[in-house]
């Protein structure tokens, strides 16, 4: 039997890794004193056994050195020689700092996030689009109470369990962070909500979670603009309100411009104006409901301030991306670094088949790709031509079968 038509001399794995730079990996470590005492296992081979790792959704240290014994032949293609132990791969857990990791993730980031951005979409969409970052979290339950604090009261019977927010920044048309932050899930939301970080004409879509009268008013001298979801007991004084009906006399908006008072201990009270608009979410049509937005833009459209809060659901579709895909229910290691090691490389992860999903030009859901890449990941195929045109083995079959001549009958 002949081989693939889509038959490479390197595995998928291979493929995906080729979106990094052993050298420019090996140097990030070492300038983050991740080669400190090193001799065999770098940061490049634990890279690659973590991603493997991760995109195969091994449950355990046993489980990743089992697998990496039977594919030790094409791992060895890939510029590892000595597959490492259980107790070395922990020791690189505990022991390599989990920046590395983040100093990785930011540098694939970059220099792809033009790549990432550059969806046929985007030419429909309208440039205050593009402008939008979207902060969120989302908290990832532990183990153990004991590294990260979970949130909520202690349960009556068992033992409470910890967890990890991870404080999410994306760009609305690129899908995948551009910030991340640790911190225990009991850590508020509002953590995130930095003013330093944003520059003028940046547009920020949030949830609720992160009101903060005085942030806000940060936000608006900087000439940043926030689109955020009102909270019901929020106590403010109404300068002027415009209701706009239809022509039946319903109401289809409502806008409020209103003031926000706060007081602070040594200090001048803080007065923040904002704009309150109100609207009838059709989305369900058999249930409408009054939806009500906060935003600091006293000006523009509020069907473009509706649109900004409605890109929002962009972060909430990664995270149900990740957890679906790359689903966090166990670890590596139960240090906080091993932790974040495993979620960085995570990302990782999900940086690269998002580039892979870029580069194709037939249309493939992430899921149904990721369970592509998961079933073939050390099989010798070319993974661009095969996602191109998976079934192009079957046809060449099918065409050599049907060109065959008739066996002739013996007498």
């Amino acid at each position: 039997m002949g081989k693939s038509t889509h038959f490479i001399g390197q595995p998928i794995l291979g493929q995906l890794l080729n979106f990094l730079k052993k050298e420019k990996i090996i140097k990030i470590s070492r300038e983050n004193g991740g080669e400190r005492y090193v001799k065999k296992f770098n940061a490049w081979c634990h890279l690659t056994i973590m991603l493997y790792a991760v995109i195969m959704r091994f449950d355990s240290l046993r489980e990743i050195t089992s697998a990496t014994m039977m594919e030790c032949r094409k791992l060895g293609h890939l510029g590892i020689k000595d597959l490492p132990r259980r107790s070395t791969l922990a020791d690189a857990n505990a022991r390599r700092p989990e920046k590395v990791f983040g100093k990785i993730y930011s540098s694939l980031y970059y220099h792809y996030k033009d790549k990432l951005s550059s969806d046929s979409r985007s030419r429909n969409t309208p440039r205050w689009f593009r402008n939008i970052k979207i902060i969120d979290s989302t908290t990832v339950t532990l183990f153990s109470n004991l590294i990260f604090k979970g949130v909520g009261r202690n349960p009556k019977t068992g033992k409470k369990k910890g967890g990890i927010k991870v404080h999410t920044t994306i760009h609305a048309n690129e899908g995948v962070p551009c910030d991340v932050q640790f911190t225990s899930a009991a850590t508020h939301d509002h953590f995130l909500l930095s003013p330093e970080k944003l520059t003028k004409g940046d547009v920020l879509a949030m949830d609720r979670a992160y009101i903060d009268y005085q942030k806000f008013e940060e936000l608006t001298r900087k000439g940043v603009t926030y689109v955020t979801k009102m909270k019901s007991n929020l106590t403010y004084k109404t300068l002027s309100s415009v209701w706009h009906m239809d022509t039946g006399g319903l109401m289809v908006w409502r806008e409020e411009l209103v003031e926000f008072r706060k007081k602070v201990k040594d200090g001048e009270d803080i007065v923040h104006k904002a704009r309150i608009i109100t609207y009838v979410n059709m989305k369900n049509p058999k249930k409408p409901k009054l939806t009500r937005l906060l935003t600091n833009d006293l000006e523009t459209a509020y069907e473009e301030i509706v649109a900004t809060y409605d890109a929002r659901w962009e972060i909430e579709s990664l995270f149900k991306q990740l957890k679906q895909n790359f689903p966090l229910r166990y670890f590596y290691g139960e240090s906080a670094n091993a932790i974040k090691i495993q979620i960085w490389v995570t990302l990782i992860a999900n940086l690269l088949l998002m580039l892979l999903q870029k580069s194709t030009t037939r249309s493939w859901s992430f899921s149904g790709l990721a369970t592509m890449v998961r079933i073939m990941l050390m099989y010798y195929i070319d993974v661009h031509g095969f996602l191109e045109h998976p079934e192009k083995d079957w046809e060449e079959a099918l065409e050599k079968a049907l060109e065959a001549p008739p066996e002739s009958e013996q007498n």
